[in-house]
């Protein structure tokens, strides 16, 4: 891989192989057909095809195609580079693709494939802006909205008297266990598993106003393995004991 950037003609003539680097292939003009591992696509302007690494690919192009060609560098490059973008370029980097560029990311390329991207300070500058660019889009478009609170509760609910990790919700909510925690205190203001253990008092709130279950059939249901941090924690959280609150039926 002799620089990060390069500009390249296909024509009619139809290439095969495979390299030991992710690539990116830019279209800027005409329209060139492209295969990896078995999917094809079409690259034309504003569209580029994710290559992954080792993946077998082929291209060609009957009436001739130019593309800004991205040779993506080290894993050691893209964590210095993109700090915390790496995570989402890699993910992008993963799957073959042809994905549409929005208008700003459309001007970048136009503007890296006329400058001089054998300049080394060019062509990293360049490379980072688009990978940073991309993995922002891809992030966006994984990421909810809001947080899926309802399937979340659902989740505890139905799961309340066994272990919960942050990784299982996190999982609901198609998020990292990391982006997780962060989008959740953000959203309600408490840390997932604060949050977990809210719900489950909330339960067992319900279960000894509404319910002649036992104390301790009460704290099974609801995860705790022992009656006297059951109700320690029913205590802490409510002003009152166990007992007391059965008493305080509404």
């Amino acid at each position: 891989m002799s620089s990060l950037l390069s500009l390249r003609h296909y024509s009619h003539e139809r290439l095969s192989h495979s390299h030991a680097h992710a690539q990116l292939v830019f279209g800027l003009s005409g329209l060139l057909e492209f295969e990896v591992a078995g999917r094809g696509s079409l690259v034309t302007r504003q569209v580029l095809a994710v290559v992954p690494s080792d993946a077998q690919h082929a291209c060609g192009s009957k009436a001739g195609s130019q593309c800004l060609v991205l040779d993506v560098p080290s894993e050691q490059w893209l964590q210095l580079q993109l700090g915390r973008h790496a995570d989402a370029t890699r993910r992008l980097l993963e799957t073959p693709a042809a994905l549409p560029l929005n208008s700003a990311q459309g001007q970048l390329v136009s503007w890296l494939a006329a400058s001089p991207i054998n300049d080394p300070v060019i062509a990293q500058q360049g490379a980072a802006l688009l990978l940073a660019s991309l993995a922002n889009d891809a992030t966006k478009k994984h990421e909810p909205t809001r947080l899926p609170l309802t399937a979340l509760d659902a989740h505890i609910h139905l799961h309340a008297a066994h272990p919960l990790q942050v990784s299982d919700l996190a999982r609901l909510a198609g998020l990292s266990t990391a982006r997780f925690h962060v989008r959740f205190l953000s959203e309600t203001g408490q840390t997932p598993m604060d949050y977990v253990r809210n719900r489950r008092l909330q339960l067992a709130r319900q279960l000894l106003q509404g319910s002649n279950l036992a104390i301790g059939e009460i704290a099974a249901r609801v995860g705790y393995s022992s009656q006297s941090a059951f109700t320690a924690a029913i205590t802490r959280q409510f002003g009152l004991s166990a007992r007391a609150l059965r008493l305080h039926r509404e």
